[in-house]
């Protein structure tokens, strides 16, 4: 393992880039302060948030006490619910196109079958939205013609009879699609139509307005580099895991990181007064990664690219933290190898098991085994059995996220076969 300079942290700067998600950035805040309190109860240690003290639009400042170290953490999310919600503003009728495109984009392509090789909870995932929309057009489909079935007995000898119950179907129909959209913070169908429709419009690729935040992104991470921080901690959850990937290839292939940023010696601390002479240790943590979703589309070639490169560079510390409990996520499946682009020289990622069948009680289990959304977040709440894996003690411990994990082999399941027609990168 690399070694990334000092294992102690006093200051942190963490960013954390969320998923597809259209909801206020203040959910991640809420989520960490009552997260991160019920797993400090657990685990024997203090942890306390207040109003940011750097800069960004949003974020919270930590205070925590672990192991007898003092430590403070600046949390950034870094926003693009903005363009999320924008994506999903869409009527019934384009969802439905929606439909078609999507489910054509990754059965034509050939991309559908090579997922199926990996993991089959991502798919079935991914299919649920179109099975659910075209079940809920079908319901409504069927009431109509059951209201228009009774009002053939009632009045059977009108002349236009077909024309009103044609009429009253396709109303019937309306009106219960309505009802299902507006009730879908219960289905989840129309909410996960948007975000795989999201991905296969480009083909893989980003939209312009995509890249544009994640330049912005680069330059506030960039910044961050050169301040007086020990780390600085870029966090990846789902969807947001493959935004990170490109954004730190692009600082490091762009030559945008302090020098020797990665080149402290062991065990070095900063002398008192010495500020940000030494430039802070840059980390990345990936959660609940659905990069293969993207990797294995026909125009991913800027993210494959990216896969490849960030997997050989010194610079940066990579853990990749899924579990096979996770439906969403590409369970155990090492990012770079499995999209087929594993370089020679790979080094990262670590690629480790959240192991949430042993991490939560049963009790605990039993209570989220079949809430298959919130198991998606849990890398980012409280694990009442604890181990390893401690999102609190990453985010606002006193070790890096490099020593941390020091020594730690890969989980033994780990899956690096690639299974992914399109490799081809620019």
């Amino acid at each position: 393992m690399q070694d990334h300079g000092s294992d102690r942290v006093r200051k942190r700067r963490v960013f954390y880039i969320p998923g597809y998600d259209p909801i206020h950035p203040r959910r991640y805040r809420e989520l960490y302060r009552k997260e991160g309190a019920d797993q400090a109860a657990i685990s024997g240690y203090e942890i306390a948030l207040s109003p940011k003290t750097s800069g960004g639009p949003y974020g919270w400042h930590v205070n925590s006490t672990q192991d007898g170290a003092a430590v403070e953490a600046d949390i950034e999310v870094l926003v693009w619910s903005d363009i999320v919600r924008n994506s999903m503003g869409k009527s019934i009728v384009a969802t439905y196109a929606q439909l078609v495109r999507t489910a054509a984009t990754y059965i034509f392509s050939g991309a559908l079958f090579g997922l199926m090789r990996l993991r089959k909870g991502p798919v079935i995932a991914a299919l649920y939205p179109i099975f659910a929309l075209i079940l809920q057009a079908l319901i409504g489909i069927g009431i109509g013609l059951a209201l228009s079935a009774i009002f053939l007995r009632l009045i059977p000898f009108f002349t236009l009879n077909w024309v009103l119950c044609l009429a009253l179907t396709a109303a019937t129909l309306a009106l219960t699609l309505r009802w299902f959209r507006k009730h879908d913070g219960k289905f989840f169908a129309y909410y996960l139509m948007h975000d795989y429709a999201f991905t296969a419009r480009w083909g893989g690729s980003n939209p312009p307005e995509l890249e544009t935040r994640m330049a912005e992104f680069a330059n506030r991470i960039e910044r961050a580099m050169s301040e007086d921080w020990d780390e600085v901690l870029v966090v990846g959850h789902s969807s947001g895991a493959h935004l990170a990937v490109s954004i730190l290839a692009d600082l490091i292939r762009e030559n945008r990181l302090p020098p020797s940023s990665w080149q402290k010696y062991p065990g070095e601390e900063l002398a008192a007064g010495q500020g940000g002479a030494a430039p802070p240790t840059l980390s990345f943590l990936s959660l609940g990664q659905v990069v293969p979703m993207v990797s294995y589309l026909p125009r991913a070639t800027r993210l494959r690219a990216d896969l490849a490169y960030l997997a050989t560079r010194p610079e940066i510390f990579w853990l990749d933290v899924t579990a096979p409990g996770d439906g969403c996520a590409f369970a155990l499946c090492d990012p770079v190898a499995v999209s087929g682009v594993a370089p020679a020289g790979q080094i990262h990622p670590l690629v480790i098991s959240a192991a949430f069948t042993q991490t939560l009680s049963t009790a605990r289990w039993r209570e989220l085994r079949w809430r298959f959304f919130r198991l998606h977040f849990q890398y980012l709440c409280a694990f009442d059995r604890v181990g390893e894996y401690d999102y609190f003690r990453i985010t606002a411990g006193p070790h890096t996220l490099a020593a941390r994990f020091a020594g730690r082999a890969a989980s033994k399941s780990v899956i690096t076969t690639p299974a992914n027609r399109f490799t081809n990168i620019t």
